[in-house]
């Protein structure tokens, strides 16, 4: 029997890249998902996000390895999205244990290029909807007598990286978020802890495809995305290890820690 048999895993930004990863990997150890996707474009962002197909195919995946899935489109940035999703995954699944609040985007602009809807947007959907994930799928989680909660930063969540202002402050904003609700959830039996990884190999790289170019006009910040081991991109398996490490009994001894998978990159 998988250690996440009998569970159930609230996952936003399940469409793809680290999302689809989670969802895959929790399902592998034996728990059954709700999804959430946006499936729509933001005009602020230069990549394309998931689309309905994407999150279809997390859902095949899911199915594939014997698991149920509940997928819904919505907005982190709209709770009651995230409340009507929670409520009807739950409602077809038997409740919710975990939740990964993944759902993210990231835009790399010098200060003076951030327009008001580059700064809100990432605030809005990196901060903020983390915050309404939390408050749309604790209900659940205390009607289940506890459960885990696995928030994604990043290492812009404890370093000043340059040029991703908006990034890196909501990213520091949901490490400080995890650690003041696993104060506040401990004696609720629910674990909140960060995952904060370097740069992934997932779709959201191509959001970054202006980094070298803007790192060679400013070599003196080339230093601080150097990494200590020789590789520059994480996979999204390495980290859904993490996520499942977090989500299983194996770490029911941890809260409020914020865990880097990050290539070594915050020692340097």
């Amino acid at each position: 029997m998988g250690v996440l048999n009998g569970k159930v895993a609230f996952i936003t930004g399940a469409g793809r890249g680290q999302g689809r990863s989670h969802a895959v990997r929790l399902a592998e150890a034996g728990a059954d998902i709700i999804g959430v996707d946006i499936c729509r474009d933001v005009a602020s962002i230069d990549y394309a996000l998931a689309t309905v197909e994407d999150l279809d195919q997390t859902a095949r995946l899911v199915r594939a390895v014997g698991r149920r899935i509940s997928t819904a489109v919505a907005d982190v940035r709209r709770r009651d999205e995230l409340e009507a999703a929670a409520t009807a995954g739950a409602a077809e699944l038997g409740g919710i244990d975990i939740v990964c609040a993944n759902a993210g985007i990231c835009i790399m602009r010098r200060w003076d290029e951030v327009t008001d809807d580059i700064w809100g947007d990432q605030i809005d959907i990196l901060l903020t909807g983390t915050w309404n994930t939390l408050t749309a799928t604790l209900p659940h989680l205390l009607r289940r007598g506890g459960g885990s909660i696995i928030v994604t930063s990043s290492v812009a969540g404890v370093k000043g990286n340059p040029y991703f202002a908006g990034y890196v402050a909501a990213k520091h904003g949901v490490i400080g978020l995890a650690k003041s609700m696993a104060n506040e959830l401990a004696l609720q039996n629910i674990r909140v802890n960060c995952i904060s990884p370097n740069g992934v190999n997932t779709d959201m790289v191509a959001g970054l495809d202006n980094f070298q170019s803007m790192l060679a006009s400013d070599p003196h910040s080339k230093h601080i995305f150097t990494n200590a081991l020789p590789l520059d991109l994480v996979e999204p398996g390495d980290v859904s290890e993490a996520v499942l490490f977090l989500a299983s009994p194996a770490s029911r001894h941890m809260t409020g820690h914020n865990l880097c998978i990050d290539l070594g990159n915050t020692i340097r």
